[in-house]
């Protein structure tokens, strides 16, 4: 398991109503288009982020088993309980006694499930009925700071 792991976990705060501009129209990642430079509404990031607001939590990522996959030591990551977990949904869960980040993935012809890291130093964790196992969150977001 990765001893580096470590979640910092907040609740979701909603008393704050704060509106951010937002561009609707598509930010083309090449040659910018003058005609595009205008603003079509705002966005509230709470509606924006959180479905199930009782069941929704903030953490932030310490360590590095999902590097590869882009989910970064420091960035905060939204983590939904009201979800049930998917092949190929990333989560948080507890197993043997301690929490993890990792993709899941449901095998049938084995009955087990594999917790696969997206770093090349961890190896992938088989859950079967063996281990104290639950999925305790499902990822839905990740927000990433990219100028310090």
């Amino acid at each position: 398991m990765d001893k580096d792991l470590k979640l910092n976990l907040y609740s979701s705060e909603f008393s704050t109503d704060t509106d951010i501009s937002f561009v609707d129209t598509g930010i083309k990642a090449g040659f910018p288009s003058p005609a595009q430079d205008y603003l079509t509404g705002s966005i509230d990031l709470n509606r924006e982020l959180i479905r199930h607001k009782e069941t929704t939590f903030l953490a932030r990522v310490s360590g590095s088993s999902l590097h590869e996959a882009g989910i970064c030591d420091g960035d905060i990551i939204v983590i939904d309980k009201a979800l049930e977990a998917k092949n190929g949904d990333f989560v948080v869960a507890f197993i043997d006694g301690e929490f993890t980040l990792k993709e899941f993935r449901y095998d049938e012809r084995e009955n087990c499930a594999w917790l696969i890291p997206h770093n090349k130093n961890y190896e992938p964790i088989k859950v079967t009925s063996e281990n104290e196992f639950l999925v305790w969150g499902v990822l839905t977001y990740t927000i990433k700071q990219l100028r310090k």
